[in-house]
């Protein structure tokens, strides 16, 4: 027996204890038809070192160019070149299983190494600074929208420009804090704490706020240790743990009848200039994280899994060659991450350059060999169906030089 909906009043009560915006709750929640194809994009902010991220263990300049952080046996093997870092355990299942795929050596066409600029085109989608107003995905929702039912839904407390723009999109920021006890929620309990429908769904929702709340503020900050002062560290499993909900409750509202098909969400604190590490350390521990909520999402997705496909970029890598301090510098080329249940079977996702000092980008960087505009652009054909002459001439304007990949859902 199929349960009834919940009224309108329902609806908007619960989206209220969740702090969705009016957007998405505006409109009727109808699982009849709906298309089960969904897509999450993770934005890891700072520019995340790929060659830590998913380490050439495999070639001969590796170890040599970067020293103190280098993998070693511990690293988790792919293939006879590439591993993944030991933080993302996760990852590697999936990736045997064949539902994971790493990107080795992508770039958006920015070569500024400006977290500033190099996120603009890596959100906007444009082929240079400030060149869209808008984000890519944001454009392809409203491109899909015109074809079919699709909704879209932001986590975190501002929105990023990737899914800013004209098509209408929900926003849940898990990172505000509600309080039980405020004057509102005692109202809100009060005045709903005979009805059998609202009163359970405001609990459920200020429940699951306070949840998602404390996962955000248990990966939000990287610890004073990580920074290189001497406060002690948040306990990395808690954190991990707080990270596995966040993905398990972003997954739950994916799962939903009439819930989003597209979400995006930031992390932040992979800029590495000092103390990166390499299988423990900084950046180990915001991997870790990461391996956390890309495995609650997994978990909580369940059956929908199979129709999912989760997208992780960064704005630009870090340099080959570990700096002064234990880090690493801003670079061109990092490391993008694909997984999903409905994976076509491959190896790496574009070609690499090696780390020989000829192939090495302006003698520092990983070379670029795959722009990241082709990875989005085949993703949103393959998985949302958006059609190529629309790629071209809505979502990644001016892009004709870099074509989207096939063969990969």
């Amino acid at each position: 027996m199929t349960a009834p909906l919940p009224s309108r009043r329902g609806v908007l009560a619960l989206g209220a204890a969740f702090g969705l915006s009016l957007q998405m709750l505006a409109r009727p929640a109808a699982a009849a038809g709906r298309d089960q194809r969904k897509l999450v994009v993770v934005i890891c902010r700072g520019g995340m070192d790929g060659l830590t991220l998913a380490p050439p263990v495999g070639d001969p300049d590796y170890a040599g160019l970067r020293g103190a952080i280098a993998l070693g046996p511990e690293a988790l093997k792919l293939d006879a070149t590439f591993a993944l870092n030991p933080a993302l355990a996760s990852v590697h299942a999936l990736a045997l299983a064949g539902q994971a795929r790493i990107a080795p050596a992508i770039a958006t066409p920015d070569r500024a190494r400006s977290h500033f600029e190099a996120q603009d085109v890596l959100e906007s989608g444009a082929a240079a600074v400030y060149g869209a107003p808008s984000g890519w995905l944001n454009r392809a929702v409203q491109t899909l929208g015109a074809q079919r039912k699709v909704a879209a839904l932001s986590v975190g407390p501002t929105a990023p420009l990737l899914l800013r723009g004209p098509a209408p999109y929900a926003s849940w920021s898990p990172g505000r804090v509600v309080d039980a006890s405020a004057r509102l929620p005692t109202l809100l309990q009060d005045l709903y704490k005979t009805d059998p429908l609202l009163g359970p769904a405001l609990a459920r929702g200020l429940a699951t706020e306070t949840m998602a709340q404390e996962a955000m503020t248990g990966i939000a900050t990287p610890t004073t240790a990580a920074m290189g002062g001497e406060a002690a560290p948040r306990p990395q499993a808690q954190g991990r743990e707080a990270a596995r909900q966040l993905g398990q409750t972003l997954a739950g509202f994916m799962r939903e009848a009439g819930g989003p098909n597209i979400a995006a969400l930031s992390l932040d604190g992979f800029d590495t200039h000092a103390n990166e590490g390499a299988a423990q350390g900084q950046l180990a521990t915001r991997l870790g994280y990461l391996d956390a909520v890309l495995d609650g999402l997994h978990a909580g997705l369940g059956p929908d899994w199979k129709d999912t496909v989760v997208l992780v970029a960064t704005e630009f890598g870090r340099t080959a060659r570990v700096n002064g301090t234990g880090g690493t510098d801003h670079g061109t080329a990092s490391t993008a991450l694909l997984l999903g249940g409905g994976l076509k079977p491959g190896g790496i996702i574009g070609d690499w350059p090696t780390l020989k000092a000829s192939a090495l980008f302006e003698n520092r960087d990983v070379a670029p060999t795959l722009d990241m505009r082709s990875l989005f652009k085949g993703v949103l054909a393959e998985q949302m169906g958006v059609a190529r002459a629309d790629l071209e001439r809505a979502v990644f304007p001016g892009s004709a030089q870099a074509p989207p990949l096939t063969g990969l859902v």
